[in-house]
């Protein structure tokens, strides 16, 4: 690993193309790129996230995911590269396990609430469309088997924690008001 990034400046991507890990030179508008970027992208937003107050599980959960989502980077940078279905299960045991102290929903909610909720309704909506991205990218590519599903549980998995991290911290979550006629 000491020498795995020691030349950061290599200007090798100068004209446009960018290197996947298996040396394969691709265009820096590629689908795999644009898809690759914005898995990179929902892991910075995350990163923010996880500079608020956090409770101590929710932190090792999204620590947890910024790791699975550069596994789902390296499976799309490096194709022969596997992306396990047990990072899937634990999104489900996740999703089980916050869900359950949350009362049902009764309408929509808004994006917001306190800053950290906020945050991670910015980081579901990424996850959102790097599902987007990499299911597009599946129309003419080969994806990693278990990444599209990775993506739309932990879109999931977010939207339950933004409910969760607004009801630690006391605030109501705020609620899609109906106008007349909808």
């Amino acid at each position: 690993m000491a020498n795995r990034l020691s030349k950061i400046v290599t200007r090798t991507g100068d004209k446009g193309t960018t290197g996947l890990a298996d040396g394969t030179r691709v265009n820096k508008d590629s689908a795999r790129i644009h898809c690759l970027g914005t898995v990179d992208e929902l892991n910075s937003h995350l990163g923010l996230l996880l500079c608020e107050e956090l409770t101590q599980e929710i932190r090792e959960l999204l620590l947890q995911i910024q790791n699975d989502l550069f596994d789902l980077g390296a499976a799309l940078a490096y194709p022969a590269a596997a992306f396990t279905e047990d990072k899937l299960a634990r999104l489900d045991s996740a999703i089980a396990h916050f869900n359950a102290g949350l009362p049902p929903l009764k309408e929509f909610i808004l994006p917001g609430g306190t800053r950290a909720a906020s945050l991670c309704h910015v980081a579901r909506t990424v996850a959102r469309r790097a599902e987007r991205d990499l299911a597009a990218l599946a129309h003419s590519e080969e994806v990693p088997a278990h990444g599209l599903p990775y993506l739309n549980r932990l879109s999931d998995l977010l939207f339950v924690l933004c409910r969760v991290l607004n009801r630690v911290a006391g605030q109501a979550e705020p609620l899609w008001q109906r106008t007349a006629g909808n």
